[in-house]
């Protein structure tokens, strides 16, 4: 199995595992063919995004119990959906990103110097 990589080039860091986060839920923003949503950008979201992300049909602050999920809250890190990210930001919505956690296959949504623009 091929080591994941970051958008630096580098290895693929964990994003969070307090909420344990990633399409695997494995803390990390891995991704494979049946991710549609490209679940690999690692942001520290904030309220701006969450109520965005709300907006377009993605309530990512009510907890969940039967999946999990404990609901987020400003300051906590998330595996997001890169084309939801990048309409964030340019909704003038984008929360911080941890490049070293972001996947590399959020680049093919979303251009470097973008995410550059809002990395921690």
């Amino acid at each position: 199995m091929q080591k994941s990589m970051n958008v630096l080039g580098g290895p693929l860091e964990s994003c969070s595992t307090d909420p344990l986060t990633g399409w695997y839920r494995d803390g990390c923003c891995n991704t494979d063919e049946f991710d549609r949503g490209s679940h690999t950008v690692c942001c520290v979201v904030n309220q701006p995004f969450l109520e965005f992300a709300k907006a377009k049909g993605n309530d990512l602050m009510t907890p969940a119990p039967q999946y999990n999920f404990p609901g987020l809250r400003p300051g906590d890190k998330w595996c997001v959906c890169a084309g939801t990210w990048l309409q964030a930001v340019n909704a003038g919505s984008a929360c911080p990103v941890d490049l070293e956690s972001t996947h590399q296959r959020a680049l093919d949504v979303v251009p470097l110097e973008v995410l550059e623009t809002h990395a921690l």
